[in-house]
């Protein structure tokens, strides 16, 4: 909740405003009655009209007073509690901004789409009511009980053993519904991820046929929350009737002892009138009371929720003198551990030393740490044990994001994002000219293809890059990663969907305009590391053996049996065969 209250900020002042206009509201709302029976009993029953004037003056202005004040509260209460939820959406989104890996992996992406969500608008709504309504209802209740028994402390215990009767039952039914709420909001999650899985992968749905069983899926997750919002709803029902039954009666019950007292002379006609009000003003102020109390337990969940992601502490920072200079692309391991969970190492006992400038190719079975093994440079992960040096200083004396800057790593997972092909290329370096970007693509062997597009360059690249195969994104991805003119290029296996002979001519290229920068390529096929300057061969977090292709080929059975799968099985798919008489066929 601290951490909730911290984003109120530039609101404060409305904050306040807001449940002092609502007191306002309703001193002004309790003195109607009050001037009403002044009228009846001084004015009307007594034939004076000067006390008549005098009290509908009063009415006329505490109304007034009422209704501005009670404008002036919604309008404090919506920009207050509006402006909690932007603050809100913005503090979380900037929290994961400065998460490591690690970090998101501990979150589902549904659970933090959820939170910046259906949480916030829950947090939103129980806020806006509890510096209102949280405000406005007890007052109004503590009000009107002390206004009754000013009129008549007789009648008013009839007044307070209904209300206690009624706060009772109201109470049990809250407690019944609040549990629903709490366990129907827990689904959302559910729904959300049905749903952005189904998004994302839908031309695997649609390739797959299976649109019945995404539909099924979502309607199973939509029908949980709908079933549990009707139960707690139907619960709720039982309010309204409760209340009037409760209030209904005490009416009857005060009508018919006020009638004995008014004939007796000890209770007015006005007084009698204004205790009716009073009566149903309280009963109101309950009503109110008892969803306050369900509004702010189904946003509890919401704030345990949005506070996990606020306070969960990034386990990557700066150090306090952070080193902003890197002499040069030279990348020690020396003795690295790395673990993801405290009881299994996926990398065990590395020392590698990889002189700047060098082409270094990585290969290994699936699973082996190649992909670990790089994020390390950039540290994106810190190292369990050892340590990673980068121009002959430890990753973790560099500032992040100057570190990640001098070390490009182009994901396995390539991203493109909504906007132009230059938008996207950009992203390397925000102030790139359009002959730069060019420049990169055509080293990535992009530019071939960028231009036949009918607006080249400055072709929309949709959500993901959906419309643009694979090969052409992970191109895109390569030039993006040479605009940051980087001293350590990583490409972790993203030539996987161009041929070989577009490799090829990528590595060319890298050979020609980058030679002072350090490459790491990982890949799955041979024809992508065999000319590299050394090859590191991993198994099971270990190295396996390290050398030149024909090295490797001789001394390491895991490079040997990967060399002779994919040679014997004719090579790569898209590399020429030989036949029988020695001519090669495409």
């Amino acid at each position: 909740m601290k951490e909730i209250l911290k984003q109120v900020k530039q609101y404060k002042k409305d904050s306040l405003l807001t449940p002092a206009f609502s007191a306002l509201e309703v001193f002004m709302e309790v003195l109607l009655p009050f001037l009403m029976a002044k009228i009846i009993d001084e004015g009307i029953k007594k034939s004076d009209m000067s006390s008549v004037y005098i009290y509908g003056g009063l009415m006329v202005a505490a109304a007034a007073v009422s209704l501005l004040s009670g404008i002036m509260a919604g309008k404090y209460a919506a920009s207050a509690s509006s402006g909690l939820a932007c603050n809100l959406r913005e503090a979380i989104y900037r929290r994961i901004q400065k998460y490591s890996f690690s970090n998101i992996d501990k979150f589902s992406t549904a659970g933090l789409v959820t939170r910046m969500t259906t949480d916030v608008t829950n947090v939103q709504n129980a806020y806006q009511m509890c510096i209102r309504i949280a405000v406005r209802a007890p007052l109004m209740l503590i009000s009107s009980m002390f206004m009754s028994f000013v009129v008549s402390p007789k009648m008013s215990l009839l007044f307070l053993i209904a209300l206690v009767f009624l706060a009772v039952v109201l109470a049990s039914i809250m407690l019944r519904a609040m549990k629903l709420f709490q366990e129907a909001f827990k689904k959302y999650d559910d729904l959300n991820a049905s749903v952005q899985e189904n998004i994302s992968a839908i031309r695997v749905v649609k390739a797959y046929v299976r649109e019945d069983y995404e539909k099924e899926k979502f309607r199973r997750a939509s029908g949980n929350i709908y079933s549990l919002f009707c139960k707690a709803e139907g619960i709720l029902a039982f309010n309204n009737p409760v209340m009037m039954f409760v209030s209904y009666g005490a009416i009857i019950a005060i009508s018919w002892f006020g009638a004995h007292l008014v004939v007796g002379g000890s209770l007015g006609t006005g007084e009698l009138t204004s205790l009716f009000t009073y009566v149903m003003s309280a009963f109101m102020s309950l009503m109110m009371l008892s969803m306050i109390f369900v509004m702010i337990t189904m946003s509890t969940a919401s704030i345990k929720r949005i506070g996990e992601v606020l306070t969960e502490v990034p386990d990557l920072n700066n150090p306090e003198a952070p080193v902003t200079e890197m002499k040069d692309g030279s990348i020690d391991f020396n003795d690295v551990t790395f673990a993801y969970h405290k009881n299994k190492n996926v990398l065990k006992n590395i020392d590698l030393h990889i002189r700047s400038g060098e082409t270094i190719g990585i290969i290994g079975p699936t699973g082996c740490g190649k992909t670990s093994l790089v994020n390390l440079i950039s540290r994106l992960y810190d190292v369990s044990g050892g340590s990673v040096c980068v121009g002959g200083r430890d990753v973790r004396e560099y500032d992040m994001e100057f570190l990640r800057n001098q070390v490009s790593v182009v994901l396995q997972k390539n991203v493109l994002f909504s906007g132009t092909i230059l938008d996207n290329l950009r992203w390397g370096n925000e102030n790139a000219t359009d002959e730069e970007c060019i420049e990169a693509c055509r080293a990535a062997c992009a530019d071939e293809f960028i231009q036949h597009f009918p607006d080249k360059y400055n072709t929309y690249i949709t959500q993901g890059g959906s419309n643009v195969s694979g090969g052409q994104k992970q191109r895109l991805c390569i030039a993006r990663a040479l605009l940051k003119k980087p001293k350590v290029l990583i490409l972790d296996d993203s030539t996987s969907a161009v041929d070989t002979a577009t490799d090829a001519k990528i590595r060319s290229e890298f050979s020609r305009k980058i030679p002072g920068t350090t490459k790491i390529i990982i890949a799955q096929r041979i024809s992508s590391v065999e000319h590299a300057d050394r090859i590191l061969v991993l198994d099971d977090g270990t190295i396996s053996g390290i050398g030149t292709h024909d090295e490797l080929k001789e001394s390491n059975e895991i490079y040997k049996e990967i060399y002779e799968s994919q040679t014997k099985g004719g090579g790569d798919f898209d590399s020429p065969k030989a036949d029988n008489d020695g001519k090669e066929n495409a």
